[in-house]
């Protein structure tokens, strides 16, 4: 059986604990703060990014360039990949997936490039099934299909505090029509098409967080599935929300930070909530 390497990129928001053992590789986006280029998990931390964003610092993102991902893919295969699946966050949000089929051109051996069209845990999620069942020796289109259902099947669910960061990097998508009341009430967005989309909206942080979390329960829809919080500079919002699902949904939760880039565009204060399909055991 062929072997097959995962690659992905740093807004599944994988950490190392979930990446151990699953021999995933992260190509990371890049952040750039006051015109500094650093890269997403490398050399700068979520909690940096909160903190520029908090001092009002120009901070933005880019996509990774096509030899990062060429030489992601050359490591794979000199480690023994004969095949790779590389699945990346939504080509409606980042040229990432772009780069990733440029730099998956000229790759020591075939490389399929798979557009999540989606974002976070619903992306992370994607890769580690995709590398569950790699792990398994699925052949090549087993594996892609893993990545390609699961983001299908998952829901991302997420509150912020503000529109504004979502506003300032051109990711507002579908929700812009929440603009004109953003002041006075507190959005619960989703993924719609690989874009971010309005779900609903509160009078305040608590009735939102609340509500987030019954969605949450109805997208799992009494399936076994798995479950991710993460957050931005908001840990004792993120713990009482995983608390919630598990005792709701009988399982364990996944809680961490989202990465640099990610905070970038969501700002501190954000909570989200991934449900994606189960992987296999």
């Amino acid at each position: 059986m062929p072997t097959i390497a995962v690659v992905t990129d740093s807004t599944a928001c994988l950490t190392e604990d979930l990446l151990a053992g699953n021999h995933i590789r992260v190509v990371p986006i890049h952040v750039i703060v006051e015109g500094r280029t650093y890269l997403d998990g490398v050399d700068i931390s979520s909690d940096e990014v909160s903190a520029a964003l908090t001092g009002h610092k120009s901070v933005t993102t880019s996509r990774p360039t096509t030899e990062q991902f060429f030489e992601a893919y050359t490591e794979a295969a000199a480690s023994g990949a004969d095949a790779i699946v590389s699945v990346h966050l939504s080509s409606a949000l980042s040229g990432t997936y772009d780069a990733a089929r440029l730099g998956a051109r000229d790759a020591p051996v075939p490389v399929e490039v798979v557009d999540s069209r989606t974002i976070a845990m619903g992306l992370g999620f994607s890769a580690l099934n995709a590398a569950r069942a790699a792990n398994s020796a699925a052949d090549l289109p087993e594996v892609c299909e893993a990545a390609r259902s699961t983001a299908a099947d998952s829901q991302v669910l997420f509150y912020v505090d503000t529109l504004e960061f979502l506003r300032r990097g051109g990711r507002i998508g579908k929700a812009s029509a929440l603009l004109g009341s953003a002041l006075r009430v507190k959005p619960i967005l989703h993924m719609v098409d690989g874009e971010v989309a309005a779900l609903e909206k509160a009078r305040t942080a608590n009735r939102a967080l609340g509500r987030l979390a019954d969605l949450a329960v109805e997208a799992a829809g009494g399936r076994q599935v798995q479950v991710a919080v993460q957050h931005l500079d908001a840990p004792a919002r993120a713990e009482e929300m995983a608390a919630r699902l598990s005792d709701q949904l009988h399982t364990d939760v996944v809680v961490c930070e989202v990465g640099a880039v990610m905070g970038v565009h969501v700002g501190p204060g954000m909570v989200a909530v991934a449900i994606a399909p189960a992987g296999i055991p």
